[in-house]
């Protein structure tokens, strides 16, 4: 059995814009939650690579990063991750080497081996550069070289990146990352949040499979859990709306812009849909604070992690944020 007090809360963050707001307005958003996780006591917060969506602004991660960092203090920030079949490794480490040199022990590069996007745009984004996803595991080997000291003879160092030593967590939705991080000794995170299916195989697997190395003496897993938090159990459930409909549109192919709550998703979703999205959200915990309170205790009990990254999709910023206090204070 595992408390929740030792159970490390950070929150991964998609700068979700919303109908009827501007994206500034999300990215001045995006700063507030940091500095309020900040004084919260949230361990680190994260950032998502996504392209070509109308509803996530936090597609230029590093750039935003940085934005973060210097408006911030002591908290960790991060990526959740950079999608590394979209850039060149080399590239990778010298952004996030240049961001750990002018904010030392603050950085934390997630690393995804999923585009982050459509075909098209994938497309867009590799010009020029053949990489694919079966590529993943040998370009996570050169990131981690080039954030260590130099071998001898090494010909490509990363100014900034070598000696900064940026902790790198690998992320996954299926069982691939889950054996390429226990096989390489590095944290595990699962995206739980949005894809629940393998989650319970992967922890396994990681777990029967970690080797000890360098970055870790055992094994770390962190999940993604879906959260919304308010007074009572028939407000979240109200403002849980918000969410639904978003995955509605992403099943759709539609806007990801965050609609606001309805008070009642009959009429806008089938019964099969229903129960897709159901099955999107298996992990999400909605209602009162002592309804959620109980539901991340049986999540710690059942899986034993280390770390909860919490994401939340709430159409009012000011209940966003609060949504955030709420799950901090049930430490």
């Amino acid at each position: 059995m595992r408390n929740l007090s030792d159970i490390r809360f950070s929150i991964l963050e998609l700068a979700s814009i919303r109908e009827g707001q501007s994206t500034q307005a999300t990215l001045e958003h995006t700063l507030q939650l940091a500095q309020y996780a900040e004084q919260l006591g949230y361990y680190r917060m994260l950032l998502a690579e996504h392209h070509n969506m109308s509803g996530i602004a936090s597609s230029a991660t590093s750039v935003l990063l940085t934005y973060l960092l210097s408006n911030t203090k002591h908290i960790t920030l991060g990526s959740g991750g950079v999608m590394l079949p979209n850039h060149a490794p080399l590239v990778v480490a010298e952004q996030f080497g240049t961001m750990a040199t002018l904010f030392p022990n603050r950085v934390v590069l997630g690393l995804g081996r999923a585009p982050g996007t459509d075909p098209i745009t994938m497309r867009a984004l590799r010009r020029g550069h053949q990489a694919s996803e079966d590529q993943f595991p040998q370009d996570v080997l050169e990131i981690l070289q080039y954030f260590k000291t130099p071998r001898p003879n090494q010909q490509i160092i990363a100014t900034p990146g070598q000696n900064t030593h940026v902790p790198v967590l690998l992320l996954g939705s299926s069982l691939f990352s889950a054996q390429l991080a226990a096989q390489l000794g590095l944290p595990y995170a699962f995206a739980s949040h949005f894809a629940p299916r393998f989650l319970e195989e992967a922890i396994k697997l990681y777990r029967e499979n970690f080797q000890p190395s360098e970055y870790l003496d055992q094994p770390y897993i962190a999940i993604g859990v879906p959260t919304v938090v308010a007074q009572t159990d028939e407000e979240a459930q109200f403002l849980a709306t918000t969410a639904y409909q978003r995955i509605l549109a992403l099943f759709h192919g539609q806007s990801l812009k965050l609609k606001p709550p309805v008070p009642s998703m009959k009429g806008l979703w089938s019964v099969d849909e229903q129960q897709a999205v159901h099955n999107f959200y298996r992990l999400a915990q909605i209602g009162s604070i002592e309804t959620v309170q109980h539901g991340l205790q049986r999540l710690a009990d059942q899986l034993a992690v280390d770390e909860f990254i919490f994401t939340c999709d709430i159409y009012d910023m000011q209940k966003r944020l609060n949504n955030f206090r709420y799950l901090i204070e049930m430490k």
